[in-house]
């Protein structure tokens, strides 16, 4: 499949101390051909628009599928072209924005598109992960529990059931527990036999509640 390059939709306004740097950034990304098409607005005299793409400062730049704002260097949105290009790039997209605080633009980007949970078990998989973007995506995880969306990852789900690392396991029974699935039951069954405490006990409440599902449907 061929990677186009990605358009770049820049908001600026008069007395913005980055814009600048930005759109020069921008300019050279399109020499480079890095870059498809670069559309510079002036939010101050282009208010509907702005309002219509909810910009609140500038520079705000809308980079293929992300959304980025404040000031970001050629090398910085050099890199962010080339994750837009692929799966890691969603991951790193959502993890800044957990680490900005941003937990309602994660939750938005993936609810445009739940496919983009996915590559969020990347995270799950890594007990190195930073806290706070770990927490941020098990609750965006946890925000579709019993959904279709989570259960398309349930073989995902029960592959990470068996990491090496109790806390991917045990993050991988919570999760399993979640999608409300019958297939998800014999995964979580063989976690109450695991040698982690904190494992076996995730694994029994899932199981629960898993039992408690059914009993509903």
């Amino acid at each position: 499949m061929t990677n186009y390059p990605p358009d770049a939709l820049l908001f600026v306004t008069p007395n913005c101390p980055y814009c600048a740097t930005v759109k020069h950034a921008l300019g050279e990304l399109l020499k480079e051909g890095q870059v498809g098409q670069v559309r510079v607005v002036d939010a101050s005299e282009n208010t509907e628009l702005a309002r219509e793409y909810e910009v609140r400062s500038a520079p705000w730049l809308k980079l293929g599928i992300f959304t980025l704002t404040g000031a970001h260097t050629l090398g910085e949105l050099r890199q962010w072209v080339d994750w837009a290009h692929g799966e890691e790039g969603k991951v790193h997209y959502v993890a800044h924005l957990l680490s900005e605080g941003g937990y309602v633009q994660a939750s938005a980007f993936i609810h445009a598109d739940t496919r983009r949970l996915k590559p969020l078990l990347a995270v799950v998989a890594d007990p190195a992960a930073d806290l706070e973007v770990r927490l941020g995506v098990s609750a965006l995880l946890e925000s579709y529990a019993y959904s279709s969306a989570l259960r398309d990852l349930l073989p995902e789900l029960a592959e990470l059931s068996r990491h090496a690392d109790h806390r991917v396991r045990a993050d991988a029974c919570y999760l399993l527990g979640l999608t409300g699935s019958a297939a998800a039951k014999a995964y979580v069954e063989a976690c109450l036999h695991d040698v982690h405490e904190e494992v076996r006990e995730i694994a029994g409440d899932a199981v629960r509640n898993l039992k408690q599902k059914r009993g509903k449907v």
